[in-house]
């Protein structure tokens, strides 16, 4: 079993996740709590890595997967920054460079969904694909992809939930939730989104109630546009809305409906979930402090 152990960090926007880990199949202590303010919320992690060091020894590294958005060039004066997200009373938070300084610690800093996606390349269900998309579609959707092993960055990281989608012919009238765009994927369809139409989640409503044929073809819609751009050999969708039953079955079929038999690849085999199940974020946390121990040990 390794001595190295890593600090591990899911901060999602309704939750925090955290970690001691030395493997994926060696989570030597969890605890989770309530996204509050950045003072408690960011103060209440450090104190308990501080207070878990002493129970379980000293730490290599920290990985923060974190909701975003975020800065993540190391050369910004905001490095480590949560920036203008709809997150009340997060914006310009300084959460990855304060861990460092902090903790003594170097730290690994990127978003949820790609240590999540990370997580699933490397472990989960994406292992082996040289190209693979996680998509989490819950309070908000964002997504992650990974290319040969690396994630995507260009400016800054994805943000795969603001694409734009034709509207359902059932569900013309709805102006979306996003305060940034309205009507974006995330503004239709993410958890708030289906609350704001129907009262209720996804998973409340009757198996034969419109909100499913909706949802899903804007998630098929979301499907086939990533296939069209990049061809990843699967798509992972998490997140609490993905739980609701036979929404996966759906997305499938609607997929392929309106791929029009041009992409590779089995609908079951392409779109799927979670390899990783509810541990991918923790995970990410984890693949992303075992990767800045990898650059800090590089000659």
């Amino acid at each position: 079993m390794s001595e190295r152990l890593y600090g591990c960090v899911e901060a999602g926007g309704t939750k925090f996740v955290l970690g001691i880990a030395a493997a994926p199949d060696d989570i030597r202590e969890t605890v989770q709590f309530e996204t509050r303010t950045p003072i408690e919320t960011i103060g209440a992690t450090l104190q308990w890595i501080k207070d878990a060091q002493f129970r379980h020894g000293p730490l290599a590294a920290i990985g923060i997967a974190s909701f975003g958005p975020l800065e993540l060039d190391r050369g910004a004066t905001n490095w480590g920054y949560i920036t203008t997200t709809t997150k009340k009373g997060w914006s310009d938070s300084d959460f990855g460079a304060l861990t460092g300084r902090e903790l003594g610690l170097p730290v690994g800093f990127d978003t949820d969904v790609n240590g999540a996606a990370i997580a699933e390349s490397r472990w989960g269900a994406g292992r082996g694909k040289a190209a693979c998309v996680y998509v989490t579609i819950g309070t908000g959707i964002g997504g992650g992809a990974i290319i040969d092993g690396k994630p995507l960055h260009g400016l800054s990281h994805p943000e795969m939930g603001h694409i734009r989608l034709p509207r359902h012919p059932n569900d013309i009238h709805f102006p979306g939730i996003c305060a940034f765009h309205g009507d974006c994927l995330e503004g239709l369809a993410s958890g708030p989104a289906i609350k704001a139409r129907w009262g209720v989640s996804l998973s409340d409503l009757p198996s034969d109630h419109p909100a499913h044929e909706i949802i899903s073809w804007y998630l098929a819609q979301m499907v086939v546009t990533l296939q069209s751009i990049m061809e990843p050999g699967c798509i992972i969708l998490g997140g609490g809305v993905t739980g609701t039953p036979g929404l996966l079955g759906r997305i499938r079929t609607k997929a392929s409906e309106l791929g029009g038999g041009y992409f590779r690849g089995r609908p079951d085999e392409v779109i799927v979930s979670p390899g990783l199940g509810d541990r991918a974020g923790l995970l990410g946390g984890l693949a992303l402090a075992q990767d800045m121990v990898s650059v800090v040990n590089t000659p």
